[in-house]
């Protein structure tokens, strides 16, 4: 198993709902021979989901995430590329390229094209690989923005890079010296810009996709109403908190 697999298989493993399953699957295990512990790991399961799908919590946790880089407005100088990070899509040729691309793709493509829109002197970098796709992510954010009115020779693509570490390394070479804007979700930003920053390029973060666009006062009683959204909220928080653990050990041990 290689490394890249080795670490999406862990952060499945440890993701909230996974973590709650585990936990109710050791308390029907202890049913009959150890009642008691069997009552812990089920309320340690409850306590869990509970935790994680209440707003007050997700939303405290995800803005410590989502706050640190302000959302782009405009450069002071000329800007030579825009640099869209990878993420999903679906391929289906029933569908419209654009309908092919998850949600957080959805979302940089949009921040792309207004920024674009801004400063039409820059080039455009699409990254990421194909997955499980037969086609890579770089190229269907490319067909996008070409269907959206981008030109063709605008646009380059890097259609190898597995994860955020490899898209910095093999784009920060193309841009060296550049003024760049880099575009990802929000929870993504932070460690986006230390992996760019690591390979030598500085990027002005253009942060997209918020999950937590304004915080509701702590006193309303929604904000302890535990919803599907906001454990698929913590989820995320999870899974970016993981990544930034990696990269700190990471560079520790560099």
């Amino acid at each position: 198993m290689d490394l890249f697999l080795l670490k999406k298989v862990i952060s499945v493993v440890i993701m909230p709902i996974n973590m709650v399953l585990i936990l109710l699957i050791c308390s029907l295990f202890y049913f009959r021979s150890r009642p008691s512990t069997s009552f812990k790991y089920l309320m340690s399961a409850f306590l869990l989901l509970l935790v994680s799908s209440m707003p007050i919590v997700s939303d405290t946790l995800m803005v410590t995430i989502e706050d640190n880089y302000e959302a782009f407005t405009r450069s002071s100088k000329p800007v030579d590329y825009i640099v869209v990070l990878g993420n999903t899509h679906s391929s289906n040729d029933a569908l419209p390229v654009t309908s092919q691309l998850a949600t957080g793709s959805l979302q940089r493509l949009v921040e792309t094209l207004r920024i674009y829109k801004i400063h039409p002197e820059a080039r455009i970098i699409t990254s990421g690989f194909t997955g499980h796709d037969p086609v890579s992510n770089a190229e269907k954010m490319k067909q996008s923005l070409v269907l959206l009115g981008i030109p063709e020779q605008k646009i380059i693509t890097e259609n190898f890079p597995k994860d955020t570490e490899e898209e910095a390394q093999l784009i920060s070479p193309r841009v060296q010296g550049a003024n760049v804007v880099l575009i990802t979700n929000a929870n993504h930003m932070p460690r986006s810009m230390k992996y760019f920053q690591l390979a030598g390029v500085f990027p002005v973060a253009a942060p997209t996709g918020y999950w937590v666009k304004s915080q509701h006062s702590e006193s309303s009683w929604r904000n302890y109403v535990p919803t599907s959204r906001n454990l698929e909220q913590t989820t995320v928080i999870w899974y970016e908190s993981l990544g930034r653990v990696v990269q700190w050990f990471k560079i520790l041990l560099n």
